[in-house]
């Protein structure tokens, strides 16, 4: 097996439902991102050898591989083929351990891998509205949950009260603010013109740059403990939630022998990577099990890691995972997560690899985690290393 190295790692801003990113097709905001990608890491289009990308709803404009018709869209070349995968929220995580497959065993020698969701145009769930596939087999196995519950139960199992997943929401904001204030992000977004809509979503002819994310908000914590619980629980809050949101993200492998015919800047190399299967009632207690797999396979400890990006879907998942796995507090999401910036579901694995990395590369740390819950009951991991 050969190392593999991230040469490149751009996301879009993250557009707030029904505002910046919401006059594009999800094929155009994700090709512009692969564009950027390329231009950015000095990768010519023609040496990729596949696209992976990740996608929740692939149904509509997300349908019929929005990978690819995001490539074929910019007009690159269309020898080159690509894939859209379903690994629910962490689907460009997935895609991108894909892609490092690929390279480390020598199948391809450069792979984008990539992500995007539009949940402003293709809301979540929309390839269920016509069934759902759970049928009775299936609840003869288990008993059919929402992320809303299992998040729920999480928060019951291992103590988590509403005051903290409000405090964790807070910090979440805090730091988000805090990165964007001190231009952390400046480096890893590339700016996206959309098309403005009228108040009833029509285009309006006219076009504006979106360059930061629309999600951080200004919070107290008396404020965010005034907001409504989700119906049917007492923890969670659209202050301790993730946001609904518009977003893609772009990352490219490359082998040892691309990097030196290309003379591409090897950024960090790919250490490990997992997807983890969990129980899929309470559903987002995967990132617990993948973390403690990559660190067993790489040999590292928890105390390696300088930092950790775990997805914030719900407070009291990153909260039980902190619990478990006793991390310092001050390396988890450091800049905020998806309570504050936003989730658009299929790009944001790659789009916490993409920050993971230069958040390496900003504070000189050597070791990076991602690890994300995933709806049905799945949990994915990956360990970079900077170079």
């Amino acid at each position: 097996m050969q190392d593999v190295y991230i040469v490149s790692a751009v996301r879009s801003p993250i557009g707030k439902r029904g505002k910046g990113l919401a006059g594009l097709k999800p094929a155009d905001l994700l090709g512009k991102v692969q564009v950027a990608a390329l231009d950015r890491g000095g990768v010519p289009a023609d040496r990729v050898g596949q696209v992976i990308g990740g996608c929740v709803s692939q149904i509509g404009e997300q349908s019929f591989n929005i990978a690819r018709i995001a490539w074929l869209s910019m007009g690159l070349p269309l020898e080159v083929a690509a894939t859209t995968v379903d690994s629910q929220c962490g689907s460009s995580q997935q895609a991108t351990s894909m892609g490092a497959a690929m390279v480390a065993s020598g199948m391809e020698d450069i792979v984008m891998c990539c992500g995007v969701e539009m949940m402003t145009r293709v809301p979540l769930g929309s390839n269920m509205k016509d069934g759902v596939p759970m049928g009775e087999s299936y609840m003869s196995h288990y008993q059919p949950t929402s992320q809303f519950m299992g998040a729920a139960m999480i928060a019951e199992e291992y103590q988590i009260a509403r005051r903290d997943a409000d405090a964790f929401g807070l910090k979440s904001q805090t730091n988000a603010i805090r990165a964007w204030e001190e231009n952390r992000f400046e480096r890893e977004i590339v700016p996206i013109e959309a098309p403005v809509l009228d108040d009833k979503g029509q285009p309006t002819g006219q076009t504006r740059v979106v360059s930061r994310d629309e999600g951080p908000r200004a919070s107290t914590l008396e404020s965010l403990e005034g907001l409504q619980p989700v119906p049917g629980q007492n923890i969670h809050t659209a202050g301790s939630s993730s946001q609904v949101s518009d977003g893609a993200a772009v990352v490219i492998l490359a082998s040892k022998k691309a990097v030196e015919e290309l003379g591409l800047k090897p950024r960090a190399r790919i250490v490990a990577s997992t997807l983890v299967g969990v129980d899929p009632v309470t559903m987002l207690k995967g990132p617990i099990p993948a973390t403690r797999k990559v660190l067993k396979q790489t040999g590292l400890s928890i105390d390696d890691i300088d930092v950790f990006e775990v997805n914030e879907a719900f407070a009291s998942v990153v909260l039980a995972w902190q619990k478990e796995l006793n991390p310092d507090p001050a390396r988890v999401n450091p800049n905020g997560g998806a309570i504050a910036l936003g989730h658009p579901t299929g790009s944001t694995g790659a789009r916490l690899i993409t920050t993971a990395l230069h958040e390496l590369e900003r504070s000189e740390g050597r070791y990076g985690l991602i690890a994300m819950c995933c709806g049905g009951g799945l949990g994915t991991g990956t360990i970079i290393e900077r170079l």
